[in-house]
C-alpha cells in the first residue's frame, strides 16, 4: 500500500469561482465583518471616515479595522505580518475582498486612532450586555503588567544615575592617569589622541546623566524612561522589567472584560476607587460587590468605593472606620496614597481620620521627602486597640510646602461606622474570575508586550486585544449563528 500522495503540482487548478466561497459559513470571520460593518465609524471617533476629493483613494476605516480585529484573535499583531497575511490568508482575502495594504497605512491606522479603538471595544461591550453575557452584579478588579517599548537600560533612577556618574568619574580617572603616562614616554601619540577622545566621550555622557538627575529632583516621579516616557520600572512575576500597569475589571457571570485603564503606577494601591468608578459608568449600576487582592489594600481606596454605595471586599484585609454621615462633608474625602498606615484623607479640615476614627492633626513637615506627619498623642494614648508597634499612629503623604501650612478644624461631626471585613468564600472566585483572561490575552493571544509607545496608543492596543477576547467569549457562549443574525439586523 502507497503513502497518501498529494496533487502534481504542474496539473492546473483554480480557486473558486467566486471570493464568497473562500470561507465556510459559519467561520468566526463572518462575525467580525457583521460587526464591524454595523458600527458607525464618524461617531466613535476614526479618523478620514469620509473619502478625500482629490488625490489617491484611501482605505476605509472599516476595512482596517476587520483586518486588526482578525490579528488580534489570531495572535498576528505586526503591521508586516498583517501585509503578508492580506496575499496569502483566504480568511484575510475573503474579509477584505482582496485588498493589500501596505504595512505603513496599516500601522498608522492604529497609531492614529488609539481613542476609537478604545469607544469600539466600549461599544462591543454595551452590545454585549444587551445579549445578557453581563451579570453587573459581582465583578472583579486586578492590574497586570505589559512589557513596554523601553528596555532597562533606557530607564533609569536617582540611585541608578548616581552609580552611573560614579563609574564613569573612576573610569576618567583611570584614562586621565594612562594619558600622562604616555605623554611622558612620547608626546601627541595614536595612544592619547584615542585616550583623549574616549574622555570626551565619558564626559558628554556624564553631562546627559546629569542632566537627568536634575529633572528627576524638580519632577515628581521617582524614575524616568527615554524610550516610552509613561513606562515604569516595575516588579512582574518574572522579575523586575519596564512596563505599563494595566487595571482591567472582569464580570463573574461569564469572565468578560468590562472595562480597563493603562497607567504608568508601579503598584495597584489607591487604583481601586477610580476603577470601580469607571466600572459603575460603564454598567450604569449604583450597587456592585467588588473583589480585589491585598495589593489594594488601602483604606482610603475602600472608604471611597463603599461612600459611592458599592461593597468592595479586599484580600487579607479587614477596615473598622468612621466616615461623616451628612452628605455636604461626605463628598469631600478624596482618595490619597497614605504612604504609612489605614486612614482616610479630609482635604477640607487637613487632617486624617484613622481606622478608629479618630481626627489626626498636622505635627511636622520634612522638606527633604515632601511629607507632611499625622498624629492624634492624645487619641493614641486611650484607644483600646493599637494600630501599629510604635507608640503612636501616624499618617504620612505627598504634599506641597504651601498645602501644609492650611488651617484645620477640628469641631466634632456626626461619623457614621463602616465594617467590611473579607468574604472568604467569595475570594476564591477572585482568581478564577479575572486572572483568566489575562492568562487567555498574554498566552493564547499573544499579547504580553506593547507595540506602541505611550499610555494613550497603549490603551487602543489593549482595546483591541481585549475586544478580540470579547469577541472570543461572546461566539464561544452565544454561538455563531445568534451572534452574526444580531449584527446583521
Amino acid at each position: 500500500m502507497e503513502f497518501i500522495c498529494g496533487e502534481d503540482r504542474e496539473q492546473g487548478t483554480f480557486l473558486p469561482a467566486r471570493i464568497e466561497d473562500y470561507v465556510s459559513i459559519d467561520n468566526p470571520v463572518r462575525v467580525i465583518d457583521a460587526y464591524v460593518e454595523s458600527l458607525d465609524m464618524k461617531n466613535l471617533g476614526f479618523k478620514q471616515c469620509e473619502p478625500n476629493e482629490t488625490g489617491r483613494p484611501m482605505y476605509a476605516p472599516k476595512d482596517l479595522l476587520k483586518l486588526y480585529l482578525y490579528g488580534y484573535m489570531n495572535r498576528v499583531r505586526s503591521s508586516r505580518s498583517l501585509e503578508i497575511e492580506t496575499k496569502r490568508n483566504l480568511e484575510v482575502i475573503w474579509l477584505l475582498k482582496k485588498l493589500t495594504p501596505d504595512h505603513k497605512t496599516i500601522a498608522r491606522f492604529r497609531q492614529h486612532n488609539a481613542g476609537a479603538l478604545k469607544n469600539v471595544f466600549c461599544s462591543f461591550v454595551k452590545t454585549c450586555m444587551g445579549f445578557g453575557l453581563y451579570g453587573q452584579e459581582l465583578i472583579a478588579v486586578d492590574g497586570s503588567k505589559f512589557k513596554a517599548w523601553n528596555s532597562k537600560d533606557r530607564n533609569f533612577s536617582s540611585g541608578k544615575l548616581s552609580d552611573r556618574i560614579t563609574r564613569i568619574n573612576e573610569r576618567i580617572e583611570a584614562y586621565l592617569a594612562e594619558l600622562n603616562e604616555t605623554d611622558k614616554l612620547e608626546q601627541g601619540t595614536a595612544d592619547s589622541i584615542n585616550i583623549e577622545e574616549l574622555v570626551r566621550k565619558l564626559n558628554d555622557r556624564k553631562e546627559r546623566y546629569q542632566q537627568l538627575k536634575e529633572q528627576l529632583v524638580q519632577s515628581d516621579d521617582l524614575q524616568i524612561s527615554l524610550t516610552d516616557p509613561d513606562s515604569r520600572l516595575m516588579k512582574t512575576k518574572n522579575g523586575m522589567d519596564v512596563c505599563l500597569n494595566v487595571q482591567t475589571v472582569v464580570d463573574a457571570q461569564n469572565k468578560m472584560i468590562v472595562t480597563f485603564s493603562v497607567g504608568s503606577e508601579v503598584q495597584d494601591k489607591n487604583m481601586l476607587a477610580p476603577t470601580v468608578e469607571l466600572t459603575e459608568q460603564m454598567l450604569e449600576k449604583k450597587e456592585l460587590t467588588v473583589l480585589a487582592d491585598r495589593g489594594y489594600d488601602s483604606v482610603s481606596d475602600v472608604a471611597q468605593v463603599v461612600k459611592n454605595g458599592h461593597i468592595p471586599l479586599v484580600a487579607h484585609s479587614e477596615y473598622e472606620f468612621c466616615l461623616p454621615t451628612d452628605d455636604e462633608h461626605a463628598e469631600t474625602i478624596t482618595s490619597y496614597d497614605a504612604k504609612i498606615g489605614k486612614s482616610i484623607y479630609w482635604p477640607e479640615r487637613n487632617v486624617f481620620i484613622c481606622p478608629m476614627g479618630k481626627m489626626l492633626h498636622p505635627i511636622g513637615y520634612s522638606k527633604t521627602k515632601r511629607t507632611a506627619t499625622y498624629s492624634n498623642a492624645t487619641a493614641c494614648g486611650k484607644c483600646p486597640q493599637k494600630c501599629t508597634k510604635s507608640k503612636y499612629y501616624h499618617a504620612e503623604r505627598l504634599m506641597p510646602p504651601s498645602a501644609y501650612s492650611k488651617q484645620y478644624d477640628d469641631s466634632p461631626l456626626p461619623l457614621r461606622k463602616v465594617h467590611v471585613a473579607e468574604n472568604k468564600q467569595l475570594m476564591r472566585q477572585r482568581k478564577c474570575i479575572v486572572e483568566h483572561p489575562f492568562g487567555t490575552v498574554k498566552r493564547s493571544l499573544g499579547v504580553s508586550y506593547l507595540l506602541l509607545k505611550g499610555k494613550q496608543k497603549a490603551e487602543g492596543e489593549i482595546s483591541l486585544a481585549f475586544l478580540a477576547y470579547n469577541m472570543k467569549r461572546a461566539i464561544k457562549i452565544l454561538g455563531f449563528q445568534k451572534l452574526l443574525y444580531a449584527f446583521q439586523r
